[in-house]
């Protein structure tokens, strides 16, 4: 493994990290633990530590680090002169993900800016993963039947961004059905939830047909994660909501997403 890929693979995993730690700042209510303040936090570089303010200030560390090292591997990958756009499509993604995230606090946390946040670190969590896998110089999905399910699972992953930001995690109560029907007739919060579920349960039933149908490791691993995940959704919703199934919902579909993305690729 070279230099540049070792890099590669640990901006992805912090960006992965990165992500996690940014569902923690949702579920604990934690987005403005240091105040509307930015890049300080509460008008300090080292502010007073309370839960809420350790929490949003791990976040905001962890995102410097992602910061350093994206950065840092465009710059590995202009100095080889050989590493194809995708470096630069990923510095272009993180430099939008700052801006979103100060857009965010600046603005107290509106629901389109943190699922723009969230949607745009999964597209950097995705093009650091691709450039790992050394197809930086050829930055598009091969045309299988893998490629609808990448779609598929970043559009799951939006609405559930939306489903959570909205206060929608609630609409529907019970599990696989929406408070006992197959078509919800509530207000506008159990459509938006019922929708996340029906993109969730097309995407298992997509990537196990395409897992049985191409037999690849990386579509066997896809599959695997997407039922962890409707497990942990199912548990979630019937335990009401605990924190830490929140956390580890968010965990595995992040997980879901960068497996089909070295699937793809």
């Amino acid at each position: 493994m070279t230099r540049f890929t070792r890099l590669a693979w640990t901006a992805a995993a912090f960006t992965y990290l990165l992500i996690i730690l940014g569902a923690i700042v949702r579920i604990t209510g934690s987005g403005l633990g240091c105040g509307e303040h930015w890049p300080l936090c509460n008008g300090k570089l080292l502010p007073p530590l309370d839960v809420p303010t350790m929490i949003e200030y791990g976040h905001r560390l962890a995102a410097a680090a992602v910061s350093v090292l994206v950065a840092g591997l465009a710059a590995y990958a202009w100095w080889l002169r050989r590493e194809g756009t995708a470096p630069y499509v990923a510095l272009g993604l993180l430099i939008v993900q700052i801006l979103l995230g100060a857009v965010t606090v600046k603005l107290r946390l509106p629901p389109w800016t943190v699922i723009l946040h969230l949607g745009t670190a999964m597209l950097l969590l995705a093009t650091l993963i691709v450039i790992a896998k050394g197809r930086g110089s050829r930055f598009t999905p091969s045309l299988r039947p893998g490629s609808l399910g990448l779609a598929l699972g970043f559009v799951t992953v939006l609405f559930g961004a939306l489903t959570a930001n909205l206060g929608a995690a609630t609409a529907c109560l019970g599990f696989p059905l929406c408070n006992g029907h197959l078509l919800p007739a509530g207000n506008y919060l159990q459509h938006v939830q019922w929708t996340h579920r029906l993109l969730a349960y097309t995407l298992f039933g997509y990537v196990w047909w395409w897992a049985l149908r191409t037999n690849t490791r990386g579509a066997w691993y896809a599959a695997a994660l997407v039922t962890l995940q409707v497990a942990v959704a199912a548990a979630m919703i019937l335990l009401a909501l605990p924190q830490p199934l929140q956390a580890a919902h968010v965990a595995v579909g992040a997980a879901v997403w960068a497996t089909l993305v070295i699937a793809v690729f």
